[in-house]
């Protein structure tokens, strides 16, 4: 079937850079599949999984925002931050979550309820891909 080169790259360091078989994104307009060979291609992305195929066994990252690029078979990903679902740490995930959710049924003044609420979705996220692995 062919291959593509995956980089995950983050403002502080590179968190993957491999050949993979597939991957799908999590775009701000939905999720999108890029295969080897697939056409150019820019978008931006929202809070989530990716998953990606190597070796024909399935990885997730989690994604905190950020952009895709694919062109001559590379897909870029710059995220404006990554974590391999393996080293996602269910407590520290789960701790957030409950602060998250603590600080929106306050609703507190002075509190930003969007920051809260991204905060809780970042949270739920990370507790989701730390049950994939």
């Amino acid at each position: 079937m062919g291959t593509l080169q995956l980089e995950v790259v983050t403002p502080d360091r590179t968190v993957v850079s491999k050949v993979v078989e597939m991957a799908i994104c999590p775009g701000v307009e939905g999720e999108f599949g890029v295969l080897p060979q697939h056409v150019s291609l820019l978008s931006a992305l929202k809070v989530g999984g990716l998953r990606y195929r190597a070796d024909g066994k399935d990885e997730y990252i989690f994604i905190s925002g950020g952009f895709a690029d694919v062109n001559n078979n590379v897909l870029t990903v710059l995220a404006e931050s990554a974590e391999l679902a393996a080293n996602i740490d269910s407590a520290r995930a789960q701790q957030a979550k409950e602060r998250a959710e603590r600080r929106i049924a306050e609703h507190k003044e002075g509190v930003d309820m969007l920051r809260a609420e991204a905060a809780l979705q970042r949270a739920i996220m990370r507790l989701r891909l730390s049950q994939l692995r």
